[in-house]
């Protein structure tokens, strides 16, 4: 495998490169039982949307799995980021989206992504921020925390879109990605393989609704029968040369004819005009046009919405320094930046923590001036009135921390009544009275 030049003039080694591809599937008695993919060469470059097109069985999924590594070629080789596909290594460069998408019917679309991102090892603080940027992206946001085995067939190939680029890759494959979709779903689809060759990233994308990849890739091979057709860039495969088409403003009859009689004058009667009709928008454009009028209305949907601007992580104008700020951060969990709310609670927080402290000073003096109005004698916790004795009682010193009474706080009256008791009891002999 040599290296290329990439249509647009940028050079570089393929990032995927197949040559004399051959799969064959065989029976439990090794025969040959079918031939998926024929003896198929092809380059794909760096910042390349390459297109792998054909119908039904032609060996575009067959070919996308030997890429990937999930299946070992009958014959020839392939190499992806020069490497061979079972190196484990390229796996965290690869994003892929499989013809069908088998997701965890019990997780929901958050722990779906937090799921692959924690696969391939993204710190918290980053997958957090992708899996917003994502979930906004592909219009999933408002139905993040319904499991998926409660989604539609083109709610699932959303999700199924975004994990595929949860690690952001250099490498994006995706095979059919438009199926099950709605125009809205299949317009942002194509906007964002668009977007992801301006970024600089290499796309493959296999399908075989050829209007869907017509307006986005740059060079495309036609497979039929597991064999290559045909290759080339869309203008040199699709361009016209025998015919001329011009686009003018709204003319009248009479111009028209007198445009047609110089054309066979000029041509001696060999050229005219062949057929004269108003434009017309595509079915695509007037069903986006209804759309966007009802979603400025703001009529309700229980649907995927249209979904938000590419994730900024995927776009090309993203800060170089932003990666590394996210490494250094990625183990860490994102600054909480209070909000209005949390101010508000905190003031009155504040303002309940300042009544009480108030309230405990006007008790604290109380307390501090109660003893001086007890009678001599008396202790100050049994003369003071009841209502009185557990705010009293509340607000002692721990004993630990009280001084020892002076003597002349002790009543001696009390102390010689229970010692009299106590030596009238003991004239009594032991076993109780007689």
């Amino acid at each position: 495998m040599t290296d290329g030049i990439k249509t647009g003039g940028a050079t570089g080694k393929p990032v995927v490169a197949c040559q004399n591809l051959t799969k064959v599937f065989r029976d439990f008695w090794m025969r040959n039982r079918a031939k998926a993919v024929d003896s198929l060469t092809f380059d794909i470059y760096p910042r390349e949307i390459f297109g792998l097109l054909g119908p039904n069985g032609s060996g575009k999924s067959t070919a996308i799995k030997v890429i990937l590594g999930l299946l070992r070629p009958t014959r020839g080789r392939v190499a992806v980021f020069n490497k061979p596909p079972s190196d484990v290594a390229t796996k965290k460069r690869v994003g892929y989206l499989p013809e069908e998408s088998y997701l965890y019917p019990f997780l929901n679309a958050r722990e779906t992504l937090d799921y692959y991102g924690k696969l391939f090892e993204i710190g918290h603080a980053t997958r957090k921020r992708r899996i917003d940027e994502l979930l906004d992206m592909v219009g999933l946001t408002h139905v993040q925390h319904r499991p998926i085995r409660e989604y539609s067939k083109g709610m699932q190939r959303r999700i199924g879109l975004a994990q595929a680029l949860i690690n952001d890759p250099d490498l994006l494959i995706l095979d059919e990605p438009t199926t099950g979709l709605d125009p809205i779903g299949t317009r942002q689809v194509k906007d964002l393989i668009i977007e992801m060759g301006r970024r600089g990233k290499t796309v493959l994308l296999s399908s075989h609704l050829l209007a869907d990849v017509e307006d986005c890739v740059d060079r495309m091979v036609i497979l039929y029968g597991g064999k290559k057709r045909d290759e080339g860039t869309c203008d040199s495969l699709l361009v016209s040369h025998d015919r001329t088409v011009l686009e003018t403003d709204a003319l009248d009859d009479e111009t028209i004819a007198e445009i047609d009689e110089v054309l066979r004058r000029r041509s001696g009667g060999t050229k005219s005009v062949r057929g004269v009709s108003n434009p017309r928008q595509t079915l695509e454009q007037k069903f986006l046009t209804i759309v966007a009028a009802a979603q400025a209305d703001r009529l309700e949907t229980a649907g995927a919405t249209h979904g938000g601007e590419t994730a900024s992580f995927l776009k090309a104008e993203e800060i170089e320094g932003a990666d590394l700020i996210s490494k250094l951060t990625s183990d860490d969990e994102p600054a909480h930046v209070p909000s209005e709310a949390d101010r508000q609670k905190s003031a009155a927080r504040t303002r309940k923590d300042e009544e009480a402290d108030a309230a405990s000073s006007v008790i604290d003096d109380l307390v501090a001036e109660s003893p001086a109005s007890t009678p001599s004698g008396v202790s100050g916790s049994s003369g003071a009135p009841a209502s009185a004795r557990p705010v009293r009682e509340a607000s002692k010193p721990d004993r630990a921390t009280q001084p020892a009474p002076k003597p002349d706080d002790v009543d001696d009256s009390i102390i010689d009544s229970l010692l009299d008791g106590d030596n009238a009891g003991s004239d009594q002999p032991e076993g109780g009275k007689l």
